[in-house]
């Protein structure tokens, strides 16, 4: 196991616990209350994946992840943290959502260079306390789109107002994309594209789709009907999709919350229209950011086992399995 992986807690990578201050004020502790009380696990799961980022912070760079968040949402993971490096555990909480924001930062940045310079679309549906449009330099020649429910963009700008009203946040407020626009909109709903295109989306021009945690809260025929709309814009541009996707054990780690799986996302992604599709796990040589050397860890150990085993054959334990995947298809391509 690498110094990285196995650090302890009171490593300097894994220091106590530092609140931003913003997180005391009433205007910010009234909106993070009102997230505890008001939303539902599906919307709450964007303070998950900030608390992630904002912990992770010696591999992602997010200055405003740990406000997303939230001081609730911190100390959980935390503690939870501090309990593993103390325990030695192969697999410490959050290295899941370090991996996959890294995987999907990587992929967003080579897919935009892909385009060869041309100006791009990006829409993240499900966008949740996202923060890419502030955080990430290859944007700046791209047009970013937020998707999600009406109250978490609401709380979202509730949390960046208060941000920028305070003179040592706003520093790392500067937008890093071309532009930025929210469009409230339920996926689930028929009617979001037409919000998205009402927002200034252009079908015909260049775009990256992301799709990061949230396929898997869908029921299947809602999931199936957002990705068959993205995979319909390849016939009339460049089109990428940065996904990931569940099999079917891993819904049951929670049946009431996650629905939507595919044990072969790789297959079914050309059976709708996408022409090239590539299929990674964490642990990969571009899913392992050097936090994967323990052969032992969980996410090695099911690498090991051909993905159609469903149980691990020494304790019989379901093989709960990540599929980060990206997809792409443009006019005139031949699927594969």
């Amino acid at each position: 196991m690498s110094d990285q992986e196995n650090a302890l807690p009171e490593d300097p990578m894994w220091s106590e616990l530092k609140l931003p201050d913003l997180l005391s004020t009433e205007t910010v502790r009234e909106v993070h209350a009102t997230i505890e009380h008001k939303w539902d696990p599906l919307q709450r799961s964007a303070c998950q994946t900030a608390a992630g980022r904002a912990l992770w912070k010696h591999l992602i760079h997010d200055p405003l992840a740990g406000l997303l968040a939230g001081e609730s949402y911190l100390k959980s993971l935390y503690e939870k943290i501090k309990k593993d490096r103390i325990n030695n555990a192969r697999e410490v909480s959050g290295v899941i959502l370090a991996v996959r924001t890294l995987w999907f930062d990587s992929k967003l940045e080579a897919a935009l260079k892909s385009f060869n310079s041309k100006e791009a679309q990006v829409v993240i549906l499900g966008a949740g306390m996202d923060a890419r449009a502030y955080r990430l330099s290859c944007l700046k020649d791209s047009d970013v789109f937020e998707v999600d429910f009406a109250e978490v963009l609401q709380v979202k700008t509730t949390l960046l107002q208060a941000a920028m009203d305070s003179t040592y946040e706003r520093q790392h407020l500067t937008l890093k994309a071309k532009s930025l626009r929210r469009v409230a909109a339920d996926i689930r709903d028929d009617d979001w594209l037409e919000k998205l295109e009402i927002s200034g989306f252009v079908p015909e021009k260049n775009t990256i789709w992301i799709l990061e945690g949230i396929l898997y809260y869908l029921s299947h025929p809602h999931a199936m009907q957002v990705l068959k709309i993205i995979a319909e814009k390849c016939v009339l541009t460049p089109t990428v999709l940065l996904a990931d996707f569940m099999n079917q054990p891993s819904t049951t780690l929670s049946s009431s919350i996650f629905h939507f799986y595919s044990d072969w996302p790789d297959h079914l992604l050309p059976s709708i229209g996408f022409s090239r599709v590539e299929l990674s796990q964490i642990g990969d040589p571009d899913a392992h950011f050097g936090l994967m050397h323990d052969p032992l860890n969980l996410f090695n150990k099911l690498r090991s086992l051909p993905r159609s085993v469903q149980l691990n054959p020494d304790d019989g334990t379901p093989c709960c399995r990540l599929y980060l995947v990206q997809a792409s298809g443009s006019p005139n391509q031949t699927i594969l």
